[in-house]
């Protein structure tokens, strides 16, 4: 397990405000380096703000370091090239292009030339294709769908659409994944394997993943660690375990205790 006095990410006095009202308020929380941790709630507890506030989408007030490094001045292009990569509740795909070219775009986050129409640029250096593809390759056989790379995105079913999307976001060689309700429109047992291929790329790479799922049991069963949010306000933080046997989260979230597996 790694040092918690060497976190992947440090939030520090975090807190945004739209038209009045305080979406955020003074979050101060460290995400481990390594494995998965999730940040749960109630509907409008904040998780989403505070994805957009790591990510750069939103200016907010306080401080955020990745691995030591101040990012909070950044924007979201500046955080994203610093190694911050993120999934969205509905996946974002190119319905008319290969499975093949929607991963391979994961790669203009560190690549000096783009990828036009699918295919990657002539500018590009030959050294630079060959580590794209390689990225592509490895990704796309981390999440399981290196059968699918020549069908088009847009006649996957929804589980392997949100696995596209997550190997695309590996090719840009995240150093943090956010991963927004990745449960969402899956069953249990497509939602356990996809985070399990997660965290195990992220074993092999190095990677820290975090995300915010409504889903507690997949939360219990898949996270090392959990920040609880409540109405833009922090409200505890632990191990499964220790978030399960929390009176304050069990009074304003769980309602009752979920089961953490031993």
């Amino acid at each position: 397990m790694s040092d918690f006095a060497s976190p992947a990410l440090s939030m520090r006095g975090v807190g945004i405000s739209f038209r009045g009202v305080r979406a955020l308020d003074d979050v101060t929380i460290d995400v481990p380096a390594g494995g998965v941790t999730a940040v749960i709630g109630p509907n409008g507890a904040g998780k989403t703000t505070l994805f957009n506030c790591i990510g750069g989408i939103y200016r907010h007030q306080g401080e955020i370091d990745l691995y030591g490094a101040s990012i909070g001045h950044l924007r979201a292009h500046q955080r994203a090239e610093r190694g911050i990569a993120r999934t969205f509740q509905t996946p974002a795909l190119l319905d008319h292009a290969p499975v093949w070219d929607n991963v391979l775009l994961g790669a203009n986050a560190w690549a000096r030339s783009g990828i036009i129409g699918g295919a990657i640029s002539t500018r590009r250096s030959r050294r630079e294709d060959a580590e794209a593809r390689d990225a592509a390759r490895d990704a796309v056989e981390a999440v399981g769908v290196e059968s699918l790379v020549r069908r088009s995105a847009g006649s996957l079913a929804h589980a392997d659409r949100r696995r596209v999307e997550v190997a695309r976001t590996l090719v840009s060689r995240p150093r943090l994944l956010m991963l927004d309700e990745p449960a969402a429109g899956l069953s249990a047992g497509e939602a356990d394997e996809l985070l399990a291929l997660v965290a195990a790329y992220g074993e092999r790479t190095g990677m820290t993943a975090v995300l915010v799922e409504h889903d507690v049991s997949l939360v219990m069963r898949t996270a090392r660690w959990i920040a609880v949010l409540d109405a833009g306000r922090l409200l505890a933080t632990g191990t499964p375990r220790q978030i399960q046997e929390n009176p304050a989260v069990v009074a304003a979230y769980l309602g009752t205790e979920v089961e953490v597996e031993s």
